[in-house]
């Protein structure tokens, strides 16, 4: 009762504060829904209803204001950066760790980010290029790449890669220490359960890559450059209930333009390539190429038409 009210009570005080928008976040309902739960677990099993419901409303008043202070004092920037470069990376390495791809955090960021929609990119499917073969190329070269991206960079600051300054060795300690405790609590059953799932869950990885830059590339400039990632070189979706679920994964294009924008901040980008469907209807559609290409290659097409008719 208590979040519940406190998410009630954020959204009318949200939707005061983005009037522009005509509505509230449904960020700021989930805070005030948060801010609920925190204030009652102390007196939970003690509290009567109007205790709850006094609780609920304070709790929401308290966080909102919160969250207006924090912007007002120029922290949100600040925030964000840290999120995105501290909090979020140690938790997407634990993530990634459960599923034995960890080279895929600094593949993506250093590899995919740079070379994104060219040959160069392991994640970027040419066009004609069916899903069974690009997940095991991408599995392969984006393991590889990791390994080489992380070894340079520690050279260039004139260290060994074969050390524990190499970010991926710590993370694949994390990895074996998972294996063993999969092992101790099942045997070998409990090893191969571990290591199939992370297979599964790394391919499954690459084909929302393969969904989201099939067939899209960067023009190479004369002086052997790329030309800038824009968001025509992603494909974009805007399905709610996809981009619901998906933290707006499906708002690619924007993430590519503009990589350093939270999640919660990915816009539409209505000049993007639109995907048919959302990822929940295209992802089991590119295991069956001949409907994959069916629904994506006049689209190609009619972006390729439009571009040389300018």
């Amino acid at each position: 009762m208590t979040s519940r009210l406190a998410g009630r009570r954020f959204e009318r005080i949200d939707a005061r504060r983005v009037r522009r928008h005509g509505k509230a976040t449904g960020l700021g309902v989930a805070s005030g829904i948060l801010a609920g739960l925190v204030a009652i677990t102390p007196a939970a099993g003690d509290v009567t209803v109007i205790g709850a419901i006094v609780l609920g409303a304070v709790a929401s008043v308290v966080c909102c204001l919160a969250v207006l202070l924090k912007n007002r004092l120029g922290y949100d920037d600040s925030l964000n950066v840290f999120g995105i470069h501290a909090a979020a990376g140690i938790i997407g390495g634990l993530l990634l760790s459960t599923v034995n791809y960890v080279t895929f955090k600094i593949e993506h960021v250093r590899g995919h980010h740079v070379w994104v929609a060219t040959e160069k990119d392991p994640s970027s499917a040419p066009r004609g290029e069916i899903v069974y073969r690009f997940v095991p190329r991408a599995l392969i070269r984006n393991t590889l790449n990791g390994w080489r991206l992380e070894a340079e960079r520690l050279r260039r600051i004139g260290k060994s890669p074969i050390s524990l300054r190499n970010e991926l060795i710590g993370w694949q300690l994390v990895v074996i220490a998972m294996v063993v405790w999969a092992g101790s609590i099942a045997g070998w059953i409990g090893v191969a359960g571990f290591l199939a799932q992370g297979l599964v869950a790394a391919a499954s990885l690459e084909v929302i890559n393969y969904v989201e830059h099939y067939g899209l590339k960067r023009k190479q400039l004369e002086n052997g450059r790329y030309e800038p990632p824009e968001p025509r070189h992603s494909w974009n979706s805007d399905f709610w209930l996809s981009n619901g679920i998906l933290l707006q994964l499906q708002r690619h294009s924007d993430h590519h333009a503009n990589p350093g924008r939270p999640f919660t901040r990915l816009r539409s980008c209505p000049e993007a390539p639109q995907l048919p469907l959302g990822y929940s209807a295209m992802l089991p559609i590119a295991f069956i190429p001949p409907l994959y290409r069916k629904l994506i290659h006049p689209r190609l097409d009619a972006r390729q038409q439009a571009a040389a008719e300018k």
